[in-house]
């Protein structure tokens, strides 16, 4: 006889980033409970990311309201099952108020070490000793559409130039120039490709980068793919390039040798995650730059001093590191 399904109600971040750093978990609770039944609550550009998630059986974007408006919201649509297990990586408490043979709820310790993001999440499972990399779930139909999109070519360098704030963006004319000396005849992808990624909004930076090379080497526009089939396309490239971004984050868990870009953001703890990635900053470290924007939030550009040969040297050492070997 079958295994009766256990459900499991699966609550993740609001944004990309965080959405896809706890995305492991839900990989591992895949392949060691392989009657589980998921539902999956995200924010509602993040959700999209989980819709190819084996045994999914409700996918839940939660769009923020006020007076935490959305946690009702969200109670209204699960209250009336009886749950396996609640995994709530946002700490509310929802998951006391629901019905549930066990919980894992995220809960901040004052005063404890900060860990990459990864980690906490993981800790939530108790499985921090061997946190689940991120990982998100694709179809042949998505990877089909993937290899159509890209076509066939040279090697794929792709560059995101966006961020959700303006303080960490990197200047798109570096961008260009990294990709230029990258793609040029005596680089190290000589005869590649590119890529830039991210969505609409970031159209006008990718109009600087494109000119670092001919318009027939350069692959479609920001904002043309979802969330997923740039995560296939991202699993092909030889190299990304970003700053700490939903983006980043999503190469680094397709697998991409992937070079994040860090200034007023912790890389310590958002650093992209992965044997293939890595992360560069100028002079100043995470702490240098809260003393000058405390709360993080000036309309001004931080990353001015991380200079275009820092960038450059740093790319070409992981193009080198993760060069592939044959015999």
């Amino acid at each position: 006889m079958a295994d009766k399904p256990f459900p499991i109600l699966f609550v993740t971040g609001n944004r990309i980033g965080d959405a896809i750093l706890s995305s492991g978990l839900i990989r591992r609770l895949h392949d060691e409970i392989p009657n589980a039944r998921f539902t999956i609550a995200a924010g509602p550009i993040a959700a999209p990311m989980f819709e190819q998630v084996p045994n999914l059986e409700r996918l839940i974007p939660m769009q923020k309201r006020k007076r935490a408006g959305h946690w009702f919201g969200l109670w209204t649509k699960v209250r009336g099952r009886r749950w396996g297990l609640i995994v709530d990586l946002r700490g509310s408490g929802l998951a006391r108020v629901l019905s549930s043979r066990k919980r894992a709820i995220y809960r901040r310790v004052p005063g404890a070490e900060p860990v990459h993001k990864v980690i906490e999440a993981a800790r939530v499972l108790r499985v921090e000793d061997e946190p689940p990399a991120p990982f998100l779930y694709t179809s042949p139909e998505i990877e089909a559409a993937a290899e159509a999109y890209l076509g066939v070519g040279g090697p794929i360098l792709a560059i995101a130039p966006g961020a959700n704030w303006v303080g960490k963006t990197w200047p798109p004319e570096r961008f260009a120039e990294v990709a230029t000396r990258l793609l040029s005849h005596d680089g190290p992808l000589a005869d590649g490709r590119l890529l830039i990624v991210g969505d609409s909004a970031d159209r006008l930076a990718a109009q600087a980068i494109k000119h670092a090379v001919s318009r027939d080497r350069v692959i479609g526009e920001p904002g043309q793919l979802d969330l997923l089939t740039t995560y296939a396309c991202l699993k092909r490239a030889r190299l990304f390039i970003g700053n700490d971004s939903g983006a980043m984050h999503l190469a680094a868990a397709a697998g991409a040798p992937t070079l994040g870009l860090f200034g007023p953001s912790d890389d310590r703890l958002y650093g992209p995650w992965g044997p293939k990635a890595r992360a560069v900053r100028g002079p100043r470290d995470f702490e240098a730059f809260k003393r000058i924007d405390p709360d993080l939030s000036q309309v001004v550009g931080h990353m001015f001093d991380l200079r275009v040969d820092v960038v450059l040297a740093a790319a070409k050492d992981l193009l080198m590191e993760t060069e592939p070997r044959h015999g």
